[in-house]
């Protein structure tokens, strides 16, 4: 589970936002900018990241407060899953990112899947909708979905990228050093259980 002031300051920052999108009254707009301070100090706080940093970061995000979507692509090969290797931490994960307006859940998933793997595939079925607060991921700033898509190989060959530098496929007992905040151990158990069943139905929260 996520830490609690991590809980409370997401919940706070939605509230500020919602606020400051449908209030028209300048001491209510005033009241939820000061707000959104308070959040970005409980953040700044306990993250130890620079206030102004975190403010900025509101500053980007307008409009109704709602999850942020990433995407997955679970890829088999016999009994062998396809992890990619990030640039930015050392470690392997399930490729993806996350979803871009005017793509379909499913295209984006494919697309990200070949961009960091170098292997053009189809999405064959969703595997999990999930929390990420409820999944055991390292905390982080935005509410987010987490969308995981069975993909199936139709072309293409291994090769990096500007975000990923190594790719492989690995068997269930033999997975790497896992990038966290974007897939855990429990996540590659479950998918390789969906591997052996193709009939289990799709997981949520």
């Amino acid at each position: 589970m996520e830490p609690k002031w991590l809980e409370w300051a997401q919940k706070l920052k939605a509230i500020a936002q919602n606020g400051l999108t449908y209030s028209e009254n300048p001491f209510d707009i005033q009241r939820f900018q000061q707000l959104q301070e308070i959040t970005a100090e409980i953040l700044s706080s306990y993250s130890n990241t620079e206030q102004s940093y975190i403010l900025d970061l509101f500053a980007g995000d307008v409009g109704y407060a709602t999850p942020k979507v990433d995407v997955r692509g679970v890829v088999f090969q016999g009994d062998t899953i396809l992890l990619v290797k990030e640039r930015v931490d050392g470690c392997w994960t399930l490729p993806g990112g996350w979803a871009d307006i005017g793509d379909s859940p499913s295209e984006v998933t494919v697309r990200e899947v070949f961009e960091e793997s170098g292997y053009l595939t189809r999405a064959v079925k969703v595997l999990a909708v999930y929390d990420r607060d409820r999944q055991g991921h390292p905390p982080f700033l935005h509410y987010v979905y987490k969308l995981f898509f069975l993909c199936e190989i139709v072309g293409g060959s291994a090769s990096a990228s500007i975000e990923t530098e190594e790719v492989g496929f690995f068997e269930e007992d033999n997975i790497p050093e896992l990038s966290l905040g974007r897939v855990t151990p429990a996540q590659i158990t479950r998918f390789f259980q969906h591997h052996r069943d193709p009939n289990l139905p799709t997981d949520f929260d």
